[in-house]
């Protein structure tokens, strides 16, 4: 895979719950983490005492974050209401030459900073709610 571009992921919300998406912000920097948790069921008679693992078990689990600016006052506002409500909509994660993550997700921190002469920036994470889907690109 040739490199990419930084500014080609997206964080996109389905701000009104009709299946449209909307980038959420001017974003900056971004990361997404996947983890699942595992079972582990060694036993005396596990073979040559090698730890054994059970096979799709576990929690899975994803983390996005993000820094930038807000695009609009309307992703801003919307971002705001989801925190304070404890909503969790259903978001779209964009990875150029990966695939395209989308699922139910909460808004677990935002953070807002400025400096006396520059633009305000927040910072953002969100936790996966529900199962998840993807579609390769």
């Amino acid at each position: 895979m040739a490199a990419q571009n930084g500014k080609d992921l997206l964080i996109k919300i389905d701000l009104t719950g009709d299946g449209q998406f909307e980038t959420m912000a001017g974003l900056r920097a971004t990361r997404i983490a996947f983890n699942a948790e595992t079972v582990e069921v060694t036993s005396l008679e596990s073979a040559g005492g090698w730890r054994e693992l059970l096979a799709g078990a576990g929690v899975k689990s994803a983390a996005i974050s993000g820094a930038g600016v807000f695009r609009d006052a309307n992703t801003d506002a919307r971002a705001r209401q989801i925190f304070f409500d404890g909503e969790v909509p259903r978001f779209q994660v964009i990875v150029p030459d990966f695939g395209v993550i989308e699922g139910p997700f909460q808004i677990t921190a935002i953070e807002y900073a400025g400096s006396h002469n520059g633009e305000a920036t927040y910072e953002l994470t969100l936790a996966s709610a529900g199962v998840l889907g993807f579609v390769a690109l």
